[in-house]
């Protein structure tokens, strides 16, 4: 019989954070305090961006999604929950 330490897991579950959008609404800043604890990170550039609309006929699954970099050089993706408008991060 398996214990639980050897059960499968997530892994690269999205995280909860505050993100700052510009005019146009692309992120600028993200609060980064859920994931190595670095605060507030400016995003240099955004690279791509992508929606996913599924599920519908059941609990519907409305998310839009952007590649960024960040300052520093590292590369995160945020995505927006249409459905609650709360925002996570992932790392790609």
């Amino acid at each position: 019989m398996r214990s639980g330490t050897d059960r499968l897991r997530a892994i690269n579950v999205p995280q909860p954070v505050v993100v700052e959008l510009d005019v146009c609404g692309s992120p600028t800043k993200i609060e980064m305090r859920s994931i190595d604890d670095r605060g507030s990170v400016t995003i240099e550039a955004v690279r791509e961006t992508w929606r996913i609309d599924d599920e519908w006929w059941r609990e519907p699954v409305r998310r839009k999604y952007y590649e960024v970099l960040v300052e520093g050089g590292g590369r995160v993706v945020l995505f927006v929950d249409l459905v609650t408008l709360e925002w996570f991060v992932q790392k790609p």
